[in-house]
Order: C-alpha cells, then sequence, then structure tokens
C-alpha cells in the first residue's frame, strides 16, 4: 500500500496562509503615500505607524505559540486569522494617526501566532526529510507574495482607493478560513484522508510534537544558551528585513529621485531574490553544513549592503540590495527548522520566542528609521550603516548556534530528528 498523500494538502494551507500575512503586512508600505497625505501625518507618526505591527507582534508573540503548543494549531490559527482579517479592513476605516496606530497594533496582535502555529503544523504532519523543504518552500512563496503585493497594491489602491483596497485584502483571509475549518486536523490519524501507510510515515513527527512527561519546562528551554542565540540572530535579521517592508519605497522616492510606481517595482527586488535564498537553502544537499550557510550568508548581506550603500545607479544599487536580501534569506529555513531541533514539543513556543524577538526588531527599526531621518533631516546613511552591523552581528552567532548538539544536549533524540533524514538523502 502507499502512502496518501494528505501532508501536502497541509504544506499546501501553510503557505496560503504565509502569502496572505505578508500580502497584508506588507501593503501599507505602498499606501504610506496616500495615508500620508490624507491623515496629514509625518515622517516620525508615519515610522510609529509602521512600527505599531511589530510592537504588537512581539508582545502577542510568545502566548499564541504557546496556545498553540496548549491548544492546538486549528482552535488558535483558525480565531487569530479571523482576527487579524477584522483589523486588515479596519485600517481602511483610520481617520487619525492615533486610530491607524491602534488598528495597526491589533493586527499585529492577530498574526503574531501565524509562523509559530504553522512550524509547528508542519513539524506535525511531516517526516523530517520533508520538513526543511517544506519550510523553504513557504519563505520563499512568502517572499515572492510579498514581492507581487507592491504592484498590486498600488493597482488596488489605483482602483479602489487605499480605503478599500484594505477591505479587499482583508477578504482573502475569510476564504482560507473557510478552507482551514473544513479541511485540516491536529492529529493526522483523525484525518479521513491519512490512510495507515501515511500515519506510519508520520509517526516521528507525531511523537517529536507530543509532551512527554520528565521534560524541562518552556521557561528553562528558553533559557538556553543556544535558544537565546536563535533569537538574538533572528533579532538582527528581522532588523534589516523591516527596511525593505517600510521605508525602501520612501528612501527610493527621496533619496534616489524615482516616481511611485518606479519605486513600487524597484522594491520587489529584495523580497523577489529573498524567496530564491530560501528556496536554495532548503534544496542544498545534507552534506553542506546549515551552520555554515548562515554564517556566510549574513556575512555576505552586509558586504552587499555597504556596495549598495556606494553604487550610485539606482538600479545596479537595487540589485546589490537584491543580492543582499538574497544572502540573508539563505538563513530563514534553517533558523525555523532550528526551532523544530530545539524546541521539540516546545516547538511554536521556542519559534514564538524566536519571532517575538524579530519583531520586536520590527518596531525598533521603523521607528528608529523615522527619528533617524526627522533628526538627520533627511540622511539616510546612518540607517543604512546600522543595517550592516546588524547583518554582521548575526553573522557571528552562527560561529556559536549549534542546533544539532542543541537537540543532544536537552535530550532530545537526534536519531529522529537527523539520522533518518540523512539516511533517506534529504537536508537534516
Amino acid at each position: 500500500m502507499k502512502p496518501t498523500r494528505a501532508r501536502y494538502g497541509v504544506v499546501g494551507l501553510a503557505i496560503a496562509l504565509a502569502v496572505l500575512s505578508y500580502v497584508q503586512r506588507v501593503a501599507i508600505s505602498q499606501a504610506a503615500g496616500p495615508i500620508t497625505h490624507d491623515l496629514r501625518l509625518s515622517k516620525s507618526q508615519m515610522g510609529l505607524v509602521f512600527g505599531a505591527f511589530g510592537l504588537s507582534y512581539a508582545i502577542f508573540e510568545l502566548p499564541m505559540g504557546l496556545l498553540g503548543d496548549r491548544l492546538g494549531v486549528r482552535r488558535v490559527l483558525l480565531q487569530i486569522v479571523l482576527g487579524w482579517s477584522a483589523f486588515t479592513a479596519l485600517t481602511g476605516v483610520a481617520w487619525s494617526a492615533a486610530s491607524l496606530w491602534v488598528f495597526r497594533f491589533l493586527f499585529g496582535a492577530g498574526e503574531a501566532g501565524c509562523f509559530p502555529n504553522l512550524t509547528r503544523m508542519l513539524s506535525g504532519w511531516l517526516p523530517p526529510r520533508e520538513r526543511v523543504t517544506a519550510q523553504a518552500t513557504m519563505w520563499a512563496c512568502t517572499r515572492w507574495g510579498g514581492a507581487a503585493t507592491p504592484p498590486l497594491a498600488m493597482a488596488a489602491i489605483a482602483l479602489f482607493g487605499w480605503r478599500w483596497a484594505f477591505a479587499a485584502f482583508a477578504s482573502l483571509g475569510l476564504v482560507w478560513c473557510a478552507i482551514f475549518l473544513f479541511w485540516f486536523k491536529d492529529d493526522p490519524a483523525e484525518h479521513p484522508g491519512v490512510n495507515a501507510e501515511e500515519l506510519r510515515l508520520l509517526e516521528p513527527a507525531r511523537r517529536l510534537t507530543t509532551l512527554q512527561p520528565g521534560r524541562e519546562r518552556w521557561m528553562a528551554l528558553l533559557l538556553t544558551p543556544q535558544v537565546l542565540l536563535l533569537i538574538l540572530q533572528y533579532f538582527c535579521f528581522s532588523f534589516v528585513w523591516y527596511f525593505y517592508i517600510t521605508w525602501l519605497p520612501t528612501y527610493l522616492r527621496e533619496a534616489r529621485g524615482q516616481t511611485p510606481a518606479r519605486a513600487a517595482a524597484l522594491s520587489v527586488l529584495p523580497l523577489l531574490f529573498g524567496g530564491f535564498g530560501s528556496l536554495i537553502s532548503g534544496l542544498a544537499p545534507a552534506r553542506l553544513p546549515r551552520r555554515a550557510i548562515a554564517f556566510f550568508g549574513f556575512l555576505g548581506s552586509a558586504i552587499l549592503l555597504f556596495a549598495f550603500s556606494r553604487i550610485r545607479a539606482v538600479l545596479p544599487a537595487m540589485l546589490c540590495m537584491g543580492l543582499a536580501s538574497f544572502c540573508s534569506d539563505l538563513t530563514m529555513p534553517i533558523s525555523w527548522d532550528a526551532c523544530v531541533e530545539i524546541g521539540g514539543p516546545y516547538t511554536a513556543t521556542v519559534a514564538a520566542a524566536m519571532n517575538m524577538l524579530g519583531n520586536l526588531a520590527g518596531f525598533i527599526a521603523p521607528v528608529a528609521g523615522g527619528l533617524i531621518l526627522q533628526r538627520t533631516r533627511g540622511d539616510w546613511s546612518p540607517l543604512l550603516e546600522s543595517m550592516m552591523g546588524a547583518a554582521v552581528s548575526a553573522s557571528l552567532g552562527w560561529l556559536y548556534l549549534d542546533p544539532q548538539s542543541a537537540a543532544r544536549d536537552r535530550g532530545g533524540n537526534p536519531d529522529i530528528l537527523h539520522s533518518k533524514a540523512r539516511s533517506e538523502g534529504a537536508s537534516p
């Protein structure tokens, strides 16, 4: 009997939601111009609005991850997607800086549990040999979804106006919820489309995400050096990445003299290239050490950002920034799979802690950017230099970060996590 392929439906649901979440969060960067004009916002006020998402995302990340581990992915994801879709729509009725900030803050609270719970969903529904590839594919698709958002958002804003454009994006979340409610089960054994052979294939994954007596408590796990290094390198990664989805279109218009339409087109490049970085990393042969890929990825990103700041021609400079994003996104599937290796039954909690620090950077980076620009009267150099420093710091973290060793030290089962994957010729 051949195993059924219900698990690939789970991968499809995860990719669809990941793309949707990025489309909805990236759209505001393209709407920044008309929003600033209509609501009469200053640079620092718009920076605070950009940062509201990252702040709430960081605050609610850990509670949402814990809920996913305790209550199950199905229940938690359904509620949070309904919530963030509502606040996406409400963004379009904002009448002041304060109301816009509140709506974006609540939107971020809704999205906070998305990727930790998707990581847990994939870790419970996929055998080790398929897990990294699925993570890589998911992150590649999110980047490409984000890359498609600038022209998509510009078209929606031109067609409906920025207020109704947010309502249109929100409706997509309702469609996803209807499909997810009908199809998904937390336990593969409860799904009617899973036969005995596929269930046997998924047994190691089900054991990995099941809490066993005698395991350490989640708080003790989060305070281990490996988890702390994991979340700090992700903070540095996100500090750079949030520039691409917040200030980049404004930078291209003001510092590089581009029209809004051309700025939107050029803003696609970092996310487009980043998607290829994630995909290539996930498909890399198992013999390539993941730590080395992450170290050189971040180091290459820092060097390319430095080159970007020195290149005057716009298109070559943006290609350089795109390659910087490619290099840093090589680390994405590696970081998220490390949450499974270190976290085990606390996968969503470790992933939430990592993403919490990442989105704290999502608050700090755009707010700091707005303050720097206001105080330097539009000088972008200090902001770009801080991004280079963050990329170098992230690369140094991977000199000491070793998820596989951490899994062994905390009593994990490397045979389940790695040896099976290697024997079947897949990435660890």
